[in-house]
């Protein structure tokens, strides 16, 4: 890029900031922005500051009209920078394959959380870029811990990462499916139940030995399955095992389990069934029958697909191309789904959605937008690496895509009354909902002004570091002078001219007390204009000043929660 080029592109920015803060551009906001965009632009920061400077200085004597003006003539303002597309790389075999079938196939046991859905997501993109099916399969074959909102409450996620299946299936409607298939490979010979003592059968295991119940006829070994159907054999007396190679190097993959007895009623189908299928017996079936070509799923598995590759042998069947990739991993998100589930019986969260947690319920509670989570998995792909997403990173994706959108609104924590004497006759102001985008409309902000006297409410952070004589700005409005400190602050009007002076947000006539919930469950409470209350929620906003958030309720008592700076 050109010199002149960069400098155009600089002018753009310079400008956007100058005309969303009343003219005056920021160097420091501006230099971010920009990398934040241009990360190549980094290593040549020391050769570009003073470009970007001496441009804010050429901006900053501009008037607003002038300045809006040429914004316009410039292309108006950056849209936020698309990175080059790499777009999907190719699958395996897929040109050979006649169409591409993937899957999502969650346990209900727990919430989604971030770590949980980059299977969903690049199942569900592959199969939409090679124009085949996408299949929500529910593994809910151990009744001990399905929990039974966790259906709908992963479908609501899905729909709201903008993800839609075109097939349906639930694990726990198919046992009939998956019986026949143990009877085949009991007649068969590939399959036998194993009456042994748990302890006793893993001291052979791990000898490469085979237990007493491995040399048993079908015939045999059908009349024990038949027994185990009937409720002859209690829980844990008799599991239904896959043959196996005996020396195979990892004893885990050595006549693996793949049917057991459960007692406990299973929260769908109750106690109609008693003896079910273990997960890698009941995934190998699915995805065979439901003809799953990619599998994505995380590298932990690797012993897994041992064990499945065997069965898929005994039954004659091509193996799916597997596609693994690493652990995701961010701060708040190492609870299991386990954990997560008691914590919230035992009242120690508020529930699925609880600020602290990383769930895709909390996240879309905070505010974050669905094609925030979408760009991170996405970037991440499918690499083997083991990755650990900061906050910080969360933040930088999903502020890219909330500036574009959010309505602008002044919240003001733990305020303080200023009064400020001689101000013109000036009764409300009608802003802009989105400093950069006139189709988002305005809204008119009411002054409580008396007499030549006008009373606001400002933030006390603020106004603890002024000293009698400071000039100060009250965002979009005036400027005053401060006269006295004490329980409330005294001022006078200073004029309407943008002056680089400190800019502070301010609420008066009609403010509505508000809390903000943070992400720590702690709650900040303040005063937020009365804009609020005529608001259809839930909406994220940016409160100037203060950060992205999403308000969840304006009545009785407004509640926003608390995404970001």
């Amino acid at each position: 890029m050109a010199l002149e080029e960069e400098r155009a592109e600089i002018m753009r920015w310079v400008l956007a900031n100058a005309v969303e803060h009343e003219g005056r551009a920021d160097v420091n906001a501006v230099v971010k922005k920009i990398l934040a965009e241009r990360p190549q632009w980094k290593s040549r920061i020391k050769e570009l500051l003073p470009l970007v400077r001496g441009v804010v200085l050429e901006v900053n004597t501009m008037g607003a009209n002038e300045q809006e003006k040429m914004l316009k003539e410039l292309g108006g303002v950056p849209e936020t920078a698309k990175e080059e597309k790499r777009g999907l790389p190719e699958l395996p075999r897929a040109e050979e394959l006649k169409s591409i079938v993937t899957r999502f196939a969650p346990n209900p046991n727990g919430p989604l959380h971030l770590g949980h859905i980059r299977a969903a997501i690049l199942s569900h993109e592959y199969a939409r870029k090679y124009n085949g099916k996408f299949i929500l399969r529910f593994e809910d074959t151990n009744p001990e811990n399905v929990r039974p909102e966790m259906y709908d409450l992963i479908k609501q996620d899905l729909r709201w990462l903008g993800l839609s299946w075109d097939e349906e299936y639930v694990q726990s409607d198919r046992l009939n499916v998956y019986y026949d298939f143990a009877e085949r490979l009991l007649s068969e010979g590939k399959a036998y139940v194993c009456t042994c003592a748990v302890e006793q059968f893993r001291s052979l295991r791990d000898r490469g030995g085979a237990c007493a119940c491995r040399g048993l006829s079908p015939a045999e070994n059908m009349q024990r399955w038949n027994r185990m159907l009937a409720g002859d054999y209690k829980a844990g007396e008799a599991v239904l095992r896959i043959k196996t190679d005996l020396k195979h190097p990892n004893p885990a993959v050595r006549e693996w389990p793949a049917f057991r007895i459960v007692e406990t009623p299973h929260p769908r189908v109750g106690s109609k069934y008693r003896v079910w299928p273990l997960y890698n017996f009941a995934v190998s079936i699915d995805d065979h029958e439901m003809g799953v070509t990619h599998i994505f799923r995380g590298k932990e598995h690797e012993v897994n697909e041992e064990r499945q590759r065997f069965l898929y042998a005994h039954l004659g069947w091509e193996y799916p191309v597997a596609i693994q990739y690493g652990r995701l991993s961010i701060p708040g998100g190492e609870l299991s789904k386990t954990a997560i589930v008691e914590a919230v019986k035992k009242g120690e969260l508020s529930g699925y959605n609880d600020v602290r947690l990383a769930t895709l319920a909390a996240l879309r509670r905070r505010g974050f937008l669905p094609e925030t989570l979408k760009k991170v998995i996405m970037d991440l792909g499918a690499t083997l690496v083991d990755s650990s997403l900061s906050w910080e990173t969360l933040y930088a994706y999903n502020r890219k895509f909330a500036d574009l959108k959010a309505m602008r609104l002044f919240f003001v924590p733990d305020p303080i009354e200023i009064l400020v004497r001689k101000t013109p006759s000036l009764n409300d102001v009608r802003l802009r909902n989105h400093p950069s985008n006139p189709e988002a409309g305005e809204r008119i902000v009411p002054i409580d002004r008396r007499g030549s006297e006008a009373r606001f409410w400002i933030p006390k952070a603020d106004a603890v570091k002024w000293k009698e004589g400071d000039i100060v700005r009250l965002k979009d409005l005036m400027n005053v002078v401060i006269k006295r400190k004490g329980v409330r602050i005294e001022a006078e009007f200073f004029g309407f001219g943008l002056l680089d002076v400190p800019k502070i947000q301010w609420v008066s006539r009609g403010a509505l007390e508000m809390d903000v919930l943070m992400p720590d469950a702690t709650t900040i409470s303040g005063l937020v204009e009365p804009t609020v209350a005529s608001l259809t929620v839930p909406l994220i906003v940016q409160f100037e000043r203060f950060g992205f958030a999403r308000i969840e309720r304006v009545s009785p008592k407004p509640l926003a929660v608390f995404a970001h700076t």
